[in-house]
């Protein structure tokens, strides 16, 4: 389906734009708070990538890629964030940093951890980075990875360990599961768990029982029903509350009360564009 963008979004896309570009440092690398944060690599790779969604220039685009180059590489995070910001610069990956991140695939830590849970991420957060910057760099993946997410899969469709489903967990499961090119065809019990948390007055919350929907959750919701080839059931009123979580300096909130980050911002935009504004 595709919803005719309001008049508003040429101004809108103007204001995220200035947000994001406003919040670039003297080094080159970007802070989503302005003046008062040292530049990082997420906040780089989420500038970059809200640039790149919005068909923006980079602004000292060398800048940037030396900030980049001088990142340590000590976690599957900043290795994540890193390469992928150097992908979207147009750069080439060094050979240094794909021995690191061959002996990340040899070492299998990037199966993540089944203990770790936070409302914002998920104990298959690593295994999913891990198989993007794989799937990027046409590395292989050992084939024993989606049997153990598939391991992970509840009565309920969704996915978490100790046989509490929750969206994020889900979302990066069948991400993942979607990059190993594993078929998705059964999962029908799956798009069943998304849509209990799926709201009608807009937006997905982390499980069923939720009331209140928030930003990740809902970007993590319309990005699974779509790898499954579903579509939201309510679109307008999801695109009204995203608009609700803009704040007055461009960037987005987790909610409509919160401060505006470049990862809020990014997943605002991915869900607008997929709804069918932008």
């Amino acid at each position: 389906m595709f919803i005719e963008a309001k008049p508003r979004n040429h101004t809108m896309k103007s204001k995220i734009i200035n947000y994001v570009v406003n919040r670039q440092n003297d080094d080159g690398g970007y802070a989503f708070c302005q003046g008062s944060l040292e530049s990082n690599a997420q906040d780089t790779y989420y500038g970059l990538a809200i640039l790149n969604a919005l068909n923006a220039k980079f602004p000292n685009p060398e800048r940037t890629e030396q900030f980049l180059k001088e990142n340590r590489l000590n976690s599957i995070y900043s290795i994540y964030y890193v390469t992928k910001a150097l992908l979207i610069l147009g750069k080439d990956i060094t050979p240094a940093l794909k021995n690191q991140i061959r002996s990340l695939f040899d070492s299998r830590q990037y199966f993540g951890s089944t203990n770790f849970f936070s409302e914002v991420s998920s104990e298959f957060t690593t295994t999913y980075m891990a198989i993007e910057v794989a799937t990027l760099l046409k590395m292989n993946v050992n084939s024993e990875v989606a049997e153990w997410l598939l391991r992970f899969r509840n009565k309920d469709g969704g996915f978490g360990t100790d046989g509490r489903s929750n969206i994020n967990s889900t979302y990066y499961a069948v991400a993942s599961l979607a990059l190993l090119k594993k078929s998705l065809n059964g999962l029908h019990e799956t798009v069943k768990f998304l849509r209990q948390c799926e709201k009608p007055y807009g937006g997905f919350t982390v499980i069923p029982i939720n009331s209140t929907p928030y930003m990740e959750h809902t970007f993590y919701g319309i990005m699974s029903l779509d790898l499954l080839n579903e579509k939201s059931r309510y679109p307008f009123q999801t695109i009204e509350w995203v608009w609700r979580c803009q704040n007055k300096n461009g960037g987005f909130a987790r909610s409509d009360l919160g401060i505006s980050t470049f990862a809020d911002t990014y997943n605002a935009i991915k869900i607008l564009q997929k709804l069918g504004q932008f």
